[in-house]
């Protein structure tokens, strides 16, 4: 079993929002993926492009992905590298494809001189919370997300009154 992790290509981007519905159905947020082929040629290999995708493949064919981007860390005064999504193809997992993955990331991280490499993960998913535990990743437990999406997100930015907590 030979695994290969490459950079994603524009000729990707049908392959690419296959696994990100597939990881939306994963999630139980299917409905949410609104992104067409469209979107990700544009958002992933457009000029400008805001992220970057890799492939895996093992024996030559694709068996999952992750998508990428860069942020900031202003009490590191340093890049870091923030991971949007990792997805394996259920027939695949458990044979090391994403601790490659993470690992190719570890190594882009390193070598763009980051402080550090992050992502999130949903509170239910106890199989990625063990996988990510045992390569030595910490819980950020003292953070919670937030956002600002659609309705609420169009509102605020138009001055509409916020909401009373």
């Amino acid at each position: 079993m030979t695994i290969h992790i490459r950079p994603a290509t524009a000729s990707d981007a049908t392959l690419i929002l296959r696994f990100i519905t597939e990881l939306a159905v994963y999630e139980k947020a299917e409905h949410e993926v609104v992104a067409g082929v469209k979107d990700i040629e544009k958002s992933l290999f457009g000029a400008g492009a805001p992220a970057k995708a890799l492939i895996c493949e093992m024996n030559g064919e694709p068996v999952g992905f992750c998508v990428y981007f860069f942020s900031y860390s202003t009490w590191l005064g340093k890049q870091g590298l923030y991971l949007e999504d990792l997805y394996v193809s259920p027939a695949s997992r458990g044979s090391g494809a994403g601790k490659q993955m993470l690992r190719h990331l570890a190594q882009i991280a390193c070598e763009t001189g980051c402080g550090r490499f992050e992502w999130s993960v949903l509170d239910w998913n106890e199989p990625a919370i063990g996988f990510y535990k045992s390569i030595g990743a910490n819980p950020q437990s003292e953070w919670v997300r937030y956002r600002l999406a659609g309705d609420a997100l169009t509102a605020f930015a138009e001055g509409e009154t916020e909401r009373n907590a």
